[in-house]
């Protein structure tokens, strides 16, 4: 049995409240990133302590968790930062690119519909939320290439009426952007350049100050898709040579084995929804 991760001392730069759904029908059944294959089965009980444990350190952290209870035949719902985007309590709602995740949409809208949120937006572009809005501060990074519309990103300055930054995505195991994008602040952050195509590379380097760069090793272990509260980052264990670059950037790394979820092209950041 994997052990619990130790969780350092200390409250977190800023409290934040997330939303997370429970892997109770969590498994692979279709294919539709190249991580996922049908043929290799998903250990349900082992996917079960993982998500735990993420949630258990989140809370540890300082962190407030809440939950969306999961749909039959919505495997994929376990992915919680695609079921929308929240910033300033306006909700952008997700549609998404393939059929087999369509009516997450719908369930995650609803959720926040009964939870008291006056600013719930149907969109009307293809997007798959926070797996491909990610929000920086001082402006807005929308990724597009596999799932996600470029024409999205007048949606979503509409909504928040921050400015936007697109870039493209164009190594398909990447299929989200975060998968290959971690912000830390709104001047540092982490990626895998060859991700993206050239412009999109100058763009993130021209707005970032200080720009990590991950490994390929450490992006196929999908490293980058982790979440920071300021002080603490929480990314995958297997990213060791990741976790020791944003430590000396002065960053408290948290690792976590969500190695099943990994069967699907998931990690800590897709299991994980900001309720900002």
């Amino acid at each position: 049995m994997t052990p619990t991760p130790a969780v350092p001392a200390g409250a977190p730069a800023r409290a934040k409240t997330f939303l997370m759904c429970p892997p109770e029908h969590f498994t692979v059944e279709y294919a539709i990133n190249p991580w996922m294959d049908p043929a290799l089965p998903v250990n349900l009980v082992s996917a079960q302590r993982q998500w735990g444990e993420l949630r258990s350190v989140y809370t540890s952290l300082g962190h407030t968790v809440r939950t969306i209870d999961p749909e039959p035949g919505l495997p994929d719902m376990v992915f919680a930062a695609n079921g929308a985007t929240v910033i300033d309590g306006k909700v952008l709602g997700a549609r998404f690119a393939y059929p087999e995740r369509a009516a997450e949409g719908p369930a995650y809208l609803n959720w926040f519909r009964a939870n008291g949120y006056s600013t719930v937006v149907e969109p009307a572009h293809v997007n798959e939320g926070e797996g491909d809005i990610v929000f920086a501060r001082r402006a807005i990074i929308v990724g597009h290439g596999f799932r996600t519309d470029k024409a999205i990103k007048h949606e979503v300055a509409a909504l928040y009426g921050l400015p936007v930054i697109s870039v493209r995505l164009v190594d398909p195991r990447f299929y989200h952007l975060d998968t290959a994008l971690l912000v830390l602040g709104p001047d540092t952050a982490a990626y895998y350049p060859a991700a993206f195509d050239g412009p999109s590379q100058a763009t993130l380097a021209a707005h970032f100050t200080e720009l990590i760069e991950a490994s390929e090793d450490d992006a196929h272990e999908l490293g980058l898709n982790g979440t920071c509260d300021g002080r603490h980052v929480v990314l995958p264990v297997q990213a060791a040579g990741l976790a020791m670059q944003i430590k000396a950037a002065g960053y408290t790394v948290v690792p976590v084995d969500l190695s099943e979820f990994k069967k699907s092209g998931g990690g800590p950041k897709c299991c994980t929804l900001e309720l900002r």
